[in-house]
This record gives C-alpha cells, structure tokens and sequence, in this order.
C-alpha cells in the first residue's frame, strides 16, 4: 500500500514510519526540514519538504506520490510541556491541525487516496460515568485551554468523518510516552518533575491515559485496513494524577511532586492545569483491542506503582 504521512518526524512520525516500512508498506513522509530527509531514507521511506500551511505544496507533494492512504499527524508543540508554552504554541498547533490539516485532506482527495487517518485526542472526552467509549463527545465546555483543543479536535474529526469521498478515520491517542515525548526519562516532564516543578493540584482525581508511541505506531498500521470511524488509541493505564504523578517520579529518580490545594493551583499555574488534575476522563481501549487487535504494553512507571502505593 502506498501511504503518505504528514507529521513524519514528530513523536509518533518516527516510530510510525519504521512501523510502516516493517509492514512493507511504500512510504513518503513530509518534513518542513531538508536535513530530515536523509533520516526518513535512512528508515526506508522516501521524504519529501512541503509546508502544510501552503497548500499548491501539499497537492504538488501528494499527486506526485499518488498514495492509497494519507496519514495526517501534524502538530506543532513545544519542547517543554509547560502551562506557558503550552499557551505560547497553541495558536500555531492549531492553525496547523485545521488549515494544514484540511490542506493535506483536500490534496488527498484531489489525488485519489481511499482513506484519510488523523491523530485526535484521547484525553479530552467530556465528563461522564467512567471510561469514554468513541461515542462520548469531547470536552468543548472545559476550562479555556482545554475547551479550545476539543473543539479543534471536533472540527477535524467532523471534517474528516462528513466527507462522503474517502474513507476517514480519527485516531484518539492517549497521552504519547516513550522516546522523543515529554514522558520519558531525558524529556521536559522529568526534569520539571525532577526539580519539583510540577505539582498535584487538590485531591489529583483527574484521569489521564496514556499510549506509548511505538504502541500507537503500532494501531495505525492496523488502522490502515479497519472500519471508518473513531478509535481511542490509549493503553490498559487510565489512572489519576495522584498515582501516576507520584509513581513517575520514582521512576525518573526524582522527588515526590508538592501538592497545592487547587485554590492555590488557580492563582499559580491556572484554571488549565487544575482541569488536568481533576477532571480530565480516563478512555476506553476495547473497541481497538477488538477491532485494531491492540495490545499496548504496561504503563512503564508503573513497574514502581506498589512502592509508591505502600508509603
């Protein structure tokens, strides 16, 4: 199969092209860098520069390669994961997902791809009794930061599934973890943990969940040939800040995180991260277990989660 990926050299861009080329799958992946060329050759694809955000580039691009599937995993964020740059890249990471994204889509169609895939969100499913399924509606009605991602990602999943042209798939991924992400033992989230910089806000009862990114790789290939439709990509760890903060810090060899009461958390660090830490909804993974046969691995601090557990 001949599939496109924008996105190529992201977090999930990596692990996403190996996983592709290992299935012998013909792949093209767009770069905004000519130095990242030689790493997606050096993978087995073939590379390609174009900005999403000019769209003669993307169509030249795409009908050149003619592919069967387009895989769309734009963003643009920043290197630390901090409320300041988080505010900081949001209106970029956004304009890139909507007009790079519909860019990217409208060239797809325009070339003849079947089937379009995008990365949606995984963590920002609106409250509600337990795990999300698919069918939950994402947290438009959130606090401001928060509230805008959904509905960008609303925006893109209904651009994406209302096209009766191609096939569309949007990927719900849980929060990415493993090599080149925030989460890992050299990335912005140990050293802010290390340095007890980020804390558990009020009781910590938000839900986060999480999918490693070579797991994530992983359920894109498969969702290559699956039904049309929405899949949550989150591994088999739905667990709130107040276990998985204290068990990542064990794991990363840093301090235990403070705790600021969540009054305290609102004049600090804002409305933004008190909804992290208390109302973000855990999703449900069995609809790609079933459908993607997933099997992501364990969340990887956790290995220290019973030390944590028993002090």
């Amino acid at each position: 199969m001949r599939v496109f990926v924008a996105g190529a050299t992201g977090a999930i861009g990596g692990p996403l092209i190996a996983a592709l080329v290992a299935a012998s799958h013909d792949v093209m992946g767009m770069t905004t860098s000519v130095r990242n060329i030689d790493m997606l050759r050096a993978a087995g694809a073939g590379g390609v520069v174009a900005n999403a955000l000019d769209a003669p580039e993307v169509h030249a691009a795409i009908k050149k390669f003619q592919p069967d599937v387009v895989i769309d995993e734009l963003t643009s964020l920043p290197r630390r994961y901090t409320p300041e740059e988080m505010r900081a890249a949001a209106g970029r990471d956004r304009t890139l997902r909507l007009e790079g994204g519909r860019n990217l889509q409208n060239a797809a169609i325009a070339a003849g791809a079947r089937r379009y895939i995008v990365q949606s969100s995984g963590f920002f499913h609106a409250p509600g009794p337990g795990l999300a399924t698919e069918t939950d509606a994402l947290a438009v009605n959130a606090s401001p930061a928060v509230a805008a991602s959904a509905r960008t990602y609303t925006q893109i999943e209904d651009r994406v599934l209302g096209t009766n042209v191609m096939e569309g798939l949007a990927l719900r991924y849980g929060f990415f973890y493993g090599p080149g992400t925030w989460f890992t033992e050299s990335g912005a989230m140990a050293d802010q943990v290390r340095a007890r910089g980020y804390p558990v806000a009020g009781p910590g009862d938000g839900v986060w969940s999480w999918v490693h990114v070579a797991d994530a790789a992983v359920a894109t290939v498969a969702a290559l040939t699956a039904a049309p439709g929405i899949y949550n990509i989150v591994d088999d760890d739905p667990s709130p800040m107040s276990i998985w903060l204290p068990a990542f810090a064990i794991a990363m060899n840093a301090p235990p995180p403070p705790h600021l009461s969540e009054q305290e958390a609102l004049a600090t660090v804002g409305a933004d991260f008190v909804y992290y830490a208390n109302r973000l909804r855990g999703a449900s993974n069995a609809k790609a277990r079933r459908s993607l046969s997933f099997a992501p691995r364990r969340l990887e601090w956790f290995a220290t989660k019973a030390k944590f557990s028993t002090t």
